[in-house]
């Protein structure tokens, strides 16, 4: 009984400070869990999910300071999930967070590394990302962020997987970034989750990328800036792979990056 209390404070001390998370993934009608931070740390026999385990009870963040740190390659002392979501080139994910706050506007990113091997046992920082997806500041007069959408359509976002990717198996690193104090030194919040996929199909590309640790600088114009005097927004991070490019212009990509 004491347990169960001591749960119960946990994850109302959790919620107090929420911020947000991937809660499941959605492809071809299966639905697979992600790493929960609220639960899994407190089950002595979690799930193996093909999210990536961290360390964010709180559901926090990484903080701009920390862009060549690890942490921003998968979030807070990251490691590996256990498992994978097989899907095939051209398949849209659907992905489903935890209520997200009105007040944390911000673009969001999607990158993919492929990892030459299992992504169960590779180290995080060999991957190399590139982006596939990415949305920032869609209407300046009315303030509308990619964030925004997120919540309009109930926390769910959509993810495309390039057709001419080669098969292989992959990690997909999904991110908000906030900036609600993005006007401030150090005051943009990351929010990076990665889930290992297995890619079928396809072509033959193999798109170069760049290391988790070399995304973002924290003085980069897109992570130290002010959303408040805001008329455009220069999105961080790499430029979109071609192919994705392509695919963006003709897929709604609102919600599907």
């Amino acid at each position: 009984m004491a347990q169960k209390a001591l749960f119960a404070v946990v994850l109302g001390a959790v919620s107090a400070a929420a911020h947000g998370f991937v809660e499941t993934i959605t492809v071809n009608g299966k639905t697979y869990d992600n790493y929960n931070p609220s639960t899994f740390p407190y089950n002595p026999s979690p799930p193996v999910v093909p999210g990536w385990t961290a360390d964010f009870p709180d559901l926090g963040f990484v903080e701009p300071a920390a862009t060549g740190d690890p942490d921003i390659i998968c979030h807070r002392s990251a490691t590996n999930g256990g498992s994978h979501i097989p899907v095939a080139a051209g398949d849209t994910l659907t992905l489903k967070w935890s209520p997200w706050p009105e007040s944390h506007k911000g673009p969001i990113i999607d990158y993919l590394a492929n990892c030459n091997g299992d992504c169960t046992t590779v180290d995080k920082t060999a991957l190399r990302f590139f982006k596939i997806a990415e949305q920032g500041l869609l209407d300046a007069a009315s303030s509308n962020w990619a964030a925004d959408e997120l919540i309009a359509a109930g926390e769910v976002w959509e993810v495309t997987i390039p057709t001419d990717i080669a098969a292989g198996s992959y990690v997909l690193r999904h991110e908000i970034i906030a900036l609600h104090s993005g006007g401030q030194p150090n005051g943009a919040q990351f929010y990076p989750q990665c889930i290992n996929l297995e890619i079928s199909g396809g072509g033959s590309a193999s798109p170069s990328g760049v290391a988790g640790t070399s995304l973002y600088t924290e003085t980069d114009p897109g992570v130290l800036f002010n959303i408040y005097t805001a008329t455009e927004y220069p999105i961080p991070g790499p430029p979109l792979y071609n192919a994705a490019k392509k695919t963006r212009r003709h897929a709604k990509d609102v919600r599907a990056c």
